[in-house]
């Protein structure tokens, strides 16, 4: 599997293949057709000149030859052909007669002209010809040029060579040197490409590469600041702002399973509560009867003459029926959910109402309670019995956990009100307070309680929308703080308008 980076090289890899293909190898191919095509221009040229030098040449000795040639003088004959050196660069020149055969000749030259196709279309046609031929192993241009005698006739023929390396050595090095350069150029071209897309192209592509790598769930948003090419830099911003859509979807996703997952939640605690309230009130209805019939038969009982042993023994039978249905009505409570009786109440008079009236209980006997509530009021929107309900059994248990004091506070906090409830006893084991508030669960002896007030409190505190958290206070002992959010109170609009 190819990291990121060896990705990010294969790309710039294929990049630059590609502007080298595209760009730089057409542009050398058609710089080498126009080198190619300028030195053939050149030679071409240079073939040119040589041909009207030696016909210069040529012609300006053709006139005493051909008279020197009618009157026999040989010596004139001589000088001139000796004056075709002195005039320019030649590299051989001969006299032939109108047979062909060599009459004089000076340097390198044919000896024989009667199987020259060049000699024989200059006597046909009276004209100058030449072409380029080997003679003696040395390439020459041979140029032809017609003697004509004074009555008009062709006595003979003037052939001047030249050596053809004197100008194609020349073109030859200039070929070279062009090669030469045209390669150098070429390298250059390709080197300054390379670097030239690093540094302008690729080194930012590869930074884009590297942060589309590392966005993934959680992780959308992009640091840094564009860089590079005007198009490489919208690339960049295109993906910051997808980053940040991405960003908000992934939110707006999460927040929405989140709702729906909180609703399911609630239906199914809703519909666990109906089904269990229906059940609670099937065992309430059936076992009411028979536990009336027992506390009257017990009544009755005690009204007449009994020994104490007796007496004891219906004592007893009233405490376990007066608990049996103290165990039903908070089983009642545990689950009876009524949020259409909600309303405004004001948490503080209600706790400060309940703390007044639990100190006459046997269970806060001994405890002194401490309150720190608010005189101006902790409005929430609430089921009154409910709520006090919810208030009455956190305050309960903290007294029969408490050694002598439980400090009870409602306190202001993000958009809750905080009923704190702190004692100092020897508190809640980390491991036990997930399960303080299952019903029937309960860390006190067999017969100290039923387990179901710390479950009353949860389910009243879920009805509300609030929470509720269990830690240890300053002396040790249990804190239990349940939130209640706040509630405001919506002033109608056109009620506002009248009293303005």
């Amino acid at each position: 599997m190819k990291t990121p980076v060896s990705r990010a090289r294969d790309m710039f890899r294929s990049l630059r293949l590609t502007l080298v293909l595209s760009i730089v190898v057409p542009l050398m191919i058609f710089s080498g057709v126009a080198i190619y095509v300028g030195l053939g221009a050149v030679e071409r040229n240079l073939n040119d000149r040589l041909r009207e030098d030696l016909e210069l040449v040529a012609r300006a000795v053709s006139g005493p030859l051909s008279q020197a040639m009618s009157d026999g003088d040989e010596i004139v004959l001589g000088e001139s052909l000796k004056s075709i050196f002195r005039i320019g660069r030649v590299f051989g020149a001969s006299v032939f007669d109108e047979d062909g055969q060599q009459i004089a000749s000076l340097g390198v030259a044919d000896s024989d002209v009667t199987r020259s196709d060049s000699a024989e279309r200059a006597i046909a046609s009276g004209k100058l010809d030449g072409a380029f031929r080997r003679v003696d192993g040395v390439s020459v241009f041979s140029q032809f040029t017609p003697l004509v005698a004074p009555d008009g006739r062709i006595q003979g023929l003037l052939q001047v060579t030249r050596k053809r390396s004197d100008f194609h050595e020349l073109v030859a090095s200039s070929r070279i040197w062009a090669v030469s350069i045209w390669s150098v150029v070429s390298l250059m071209v390709i080197l300054v490409v390379v670097l030239g897309h690093y540094g302008a192209v690729g080194r930012h592509v590869s930074r884009l590469l590297e942060l589309m790598e590392r966005m993934a769930p959680g992780r959308w948003e992009i640091d840094g600041s564009p860089a590079g090419p005007r198009e490489l830099r919208q690339i960049h911003e295109g993906l910051q702002d997808m980053g940040a859509r991405m960003a908000v979807a992934e939110n707006e996703i999460r927040e929405s399973v989140e709702r729906e997952r909180e609703l399911s939640e609630k239906l199914k605690y809703q519909e666990k509560v109906a089904m269990i309230g229906r059940v609670a009130g099937g065992v309430a209805h059936e076992l009411g009867a028979p536990l009336n019939v027992i506390q009257g038969r017990a009544n009755i009982l005690g009204r007449g003459d009994l020994a104490d042993s007796d007496r004891r023994h219906l004592k007893d039978i009233e405490h376990q029926v007066e608990r049996m249905t103290l165990i039903i009505q908070q089983l009642l409570d545990c689950f009876r959910h009524v949020p259409d009786s909600r309303r405004e109440t004001d948490l503080a008079a209600t706790v400060r109402d309940l703390t007044v009236r639990v100190c006459d209980e046997p269970k806060c006997h001994g405890v002194e309670i401490c309150t720190d509530i608010p005189e101006a009021g902790a409005g929430v929107l609430a089921e009154p019995t409910r709520l006090e309900m919810a208030c009455l059994n956190l305050v309960r248990n903290a007294c029969q956990a408490a050694r002598s004091r439980v400090i009870v506070s409602v306190i202001p906090l993000d958009g809750y009100w905080e009923l704190r409830v702190d004692d100092d006893g020897p508190g809640i084991d980390d491991s036990l307070r997930e399960r303080i508030f299952e019903p029937f669960f309960s860390t006190r002896a067999a017969g100290e309680g039923t387990g179901l007030g710390l479950a009353v409190v949860g389910s009243v505190i879920k009805e509300h929308g609030g929470r509720i958290e269990v830690g240890t206070n300053a002396n040790g002992g249990c804190r239990m703080s349940t939130f209640w959010p706040v509630y405001e109170k919506r002033v109608d609009s056109t009620e506002a308008h009248h009293e303005g």
